[in-house]
């Protein structure tokens, strides 16, 4: 059971002129995206880039440097990836510029984006998913009542930005949100600049509306995009993605599969799997359900209310929740005190119809998978 850094020692001392561009280089890229390098790699106004094998070397000075810089991985994995990518033919002279790292809470964005020159005359424009922000969870949740949110124009603006400022034909991927972004952007960006994305990389990301499915915009490059989801996937099965998806095998259980460091791969492609889970397909129909009794309105009443609980718990992170789980876990319950009588009674019974559709499609899912 191979993972990407397998494949790095495999693959490392060759360039992508001998081995051309695969699947198992696009979730390497997306993950790369992950990275904090604010300061490191140029932004899309200074027109220049760094080396892979450069920006990892300065990462790593500040890093063990007492500056106070802020320098962050959401993913344990990172500093070894990095360091992989770095002392590799394959990756070390990449070029990376273009890097946008965007959160603003009052407009409820979080956005970041970088692109990368793999020295094969393309570009690989990559868009991070979902960081351990609060309100990056709340944008992605937003999802569920807007056609369209912030990052999704950002990531518009930022393809149409950065693709006169590249010679190369372009390649376009994303983890997660990043899948998402992915894809919104090459549906909507200039035709022009359409014509150049050869492939759109999807991986296990949210999908859209049925409006979005069937616009003239998404029509056009839907035969470009490469969806993967591991077999158990939960984010990459929600709302609607108009075409079927690949689905891939993972070292990792349940929601863990989402994590791309788990995803299995070969010498030159990730490890395909003939079915999703029956979990997944369990989660996937429950979650449909349950949003789909709701309309626009009530869920984004149901998930202002949750935003504007855990913000009155002074929880702005993930992070936060988990290393303080239990002091966190009780700011929450304090501030839920606080909510009006006629909206806990809304999330209660919101929350109820949720274990109520779980319990129904159990009971049948399960059954007839046996």
């Amino acid at each position: 059971m191979a993972d990407l850094f397998d494949y790095i020692k495999w693959r490392g001392d060759i360039c992508f002129s001998a081995s051309p561009f695969n699947p198992v280089d696009n979730i390497i890229l997306s993950q790369l995206s992950y990275l904090t390098l604010d300061g490191i790699v140029p932004s899309p106004e200074d027109k220049t880039g760094i080396s892979i094998a450069l920006a990892v070397r300065v990462y790593n000075e500040r890093l063990n440097s007492r500056e106070g810089i802020k320098v962050t991985s959401i993913f344990k994995e990172d500093p070894q990836l990095i360091s992989s990518l770095a002392s590799s033919r394959r990756f070390g002279d990449c070029q990376l510029f273009g890097y946008v790292n965007q959160i603003d809470t009052n407009l409820e964005i979080q956005f970041s984006a970088l692109s990368v020159n793999t020295n094969d005359g393309f570009c690989f424009i990559a868009f991070r998913g979902t960081d351990t922000s609060l309100v990056g969870w709340k944008e992605d949740f937003n999802m569920c009542f807007k056609d369209v949110v912030p990052s999704q124009l950002e990531a518009v603006k930022y393809l149409d930005k950065m693709a006169p400022m590249i010679k190369e034909d372009l390649r376009v991927g994303g983890h997660s949100k990043g899948g998402n972004l992915a894809i919104y952007s090459a549906s909507n960006c200039s035709k022009k600049n359409q014509k150049r994305i050869k492939v759109i990389y999807n991986n296990d990301a949210p999908g859209f509306n049925e409006k979005f499915i069937s616009s003239t915009g998404y029509l056009a490059v839907k035969d470009r995009i490469q969806s993967y989801v591991p077999q158990s996937s939960v984010i990459g099965m929600f709302m609607e993605h108009g075409k079927s998806n690949i689905i891939i095998k993972s070292t990792e259980s349940g929601i863990m599969q989402h994590c791309l460091y788990s995803w299995e791969v070969t010498h030159n492609d990730l490890v395909r799997a003939e079915k999703s889970t029956v979990s997944s397909r369990f989660i996937n129909k429950t979650i449909r359900e349950w949003i789909n009794s709701h309309d626009n309105a009530q869920r984004e009443h149901f998930i202002e209310a949750l935003y504007h609980i855990f913000n009155e718990a002074d929880v702005k992170s993930t992070v936060d929740f988990e290393n303080s789980w239990f002091s966190s876990a009780g700011r929450v319950l304090k501030s839920l005190s606080h909510v009006d009588e006629s909206t806990r009674k809304f999330i209660r019974k919101t929350i109820a119809g949720l274990f109520v559709t779980a319990g129904r499609n159990f009971d049948s899912l399960f059954k007839n998978d046996e």
